[in-house]
Order: C-alpha cells, then sequence, then structure tokens
C-alpha cells in the first residue's frame, strides 16, 4: 500500500489599492488653510489661537478620520491637474506660504502613499517631488513657493550633514515614507521659526 500525499501552495496575498477621494483630501487642505487663516493681515495669531489664549481652552480634540483623495485623479496624469475647470474645483490660485506648502506636501504623501524613483506611480504614489508636483497644479502656492520650500528642505538636509539634493534623498534604497514625512515636516517647522 502506498500513500501519497498532495502538497497545495498557498495562494499568494491579493493587494488591494486604497479608495482614494480627492475632495476628501482638498477638504483636508481647505481645513488646514482656514484653520491658519488670521482675522486681519496685522493679527500674527489666528482667531482660534487668540480665543484659546484668552480663555484658556480646554485641549484640542482628537482630529477626524481623513479621507483619501479621489481615484480617479490619482490615477490620472498629472497634467489633468492643471486644467482650469479641475484646478478651479479644487481651490486654484491659492497663496500659501513655503511653511503651509510644506505642511501640505506631507500631507499628500500620507495620503497619495510614498515612492522613490519617480514622481508618481500608476497608482498614485508621489515622492517629495511629486506631492509638490500635486500642490503646484491645483493652484496651491506659486513657483516661487516651491523653490523656497526646496531651499528648506536643502537647508534641514544640509543641516543634518548630508550633501545629496532632497529628491536624490528621497531615492535611497534605505530610505522610508516616515523619514521622508518627519523631513517635510522639520523643513515646515524650521520655516516657521524663521
Amino acid at each position: 500500500m502506498s500513500a501519497t500525499t498532495t502538497r497545495t501552495t498557498p495562494r499568494p496575498p491579493t493587494v488591494v489599492e486604497p479608495v482614494i477621494d480627492i475632495d476628501g483630501m482638498l477638504r483636508d487642505i481647505e481645513q488646514y488653510l482656514t484653520a491658519r487663516a488670521t482675522a486681519h493681515p496685522l493679527v500674527t495669531k489666528t482667531t482660534d489661537q487668540l480665543i484659546a489664549e484668552a480663555l484658556g481652552a480646554p485641549a484640542p480634540a482628537a482630529a477626524p478620520a481623513r479621507v483619501l483623495p479621489g481615484r480617479l485623479l490619482r490615477v490620472l496624469p498629472d497634467w489633468v491637474l492643471s486644467v482650469p475647470a479641475v484646478r478651479h474645483r479644487h481651490g486654484g490660485a491659492r497663496h500659501v506660504t513655503v511653511t503651509e506648502h510644506l505642511e501640505l506636501t506631507a500631507l499628500v504623501i500620507e495620503r497619495y502613499g510614498w515612492t522613490q524613483n519617480k514622481h508618481r506611480t500608476r497608482s498614485g504614489r508621489v515622492c517629495i517631488l511629486g506631492a509638490q508636483a500635486v500642490l503646484f497644479r491645483l493652484g496651491i502656492g506659486d513657483e516661487t513657493t516651491v523653490d523656497r520650500a526646496g531651499q528648506r528642505l536643502q537647508a534641514v538636509l544640509r543641516d543634518r550633514g548630508c550633501t545629496l539634493a532632497y529628491h536624490r534623498w528621497n531615492d535611497m534604497p534605505d530610505r522610508t515614507a516616515s523619514e521622508v514625512i518627519a523631513l517635510v515636516r522639520a523643513a515646515a517647522r524650521t520655516e516657521a521659526a524663521r
């Protein structure tokens, strides 16, 4: 009598791309920018900061769950974001500071996902430059803002002893998404402290 055994190999795990909602990302961007707006150009603190300072407001509530950016605009080419109808619908021609641009760059990387060696993948993941391009093409900031943000990122790397350009630093094989987001946020904090 001979016994036979059948060996089955486990099925490979299926990778499910997240469903993305660009309106949600843009809503988050608008909430971020609105929270930073002041009542008057000469006032340096937001209304919420002034009220909190005056009333000794309780600790802020936890941030609401974030909704991911839209799947359709995530997979279409970046130039689609430059189309006037799309740009206008999603906040076109909005002036932001370098600090705000850097914070929003980190937000885009968190929402879309992070990648290396290209600005954007077919699934919508972006590197630092890709995230900056998304904001620029949506009309959030201008060339000067993007350039100054790049200079600030470069200055933070230089302070850490790194001589690589920030886009090359992003593409290093041992780099992680959390390191990239931390760099962008550190650059935002440094710019805000200026």
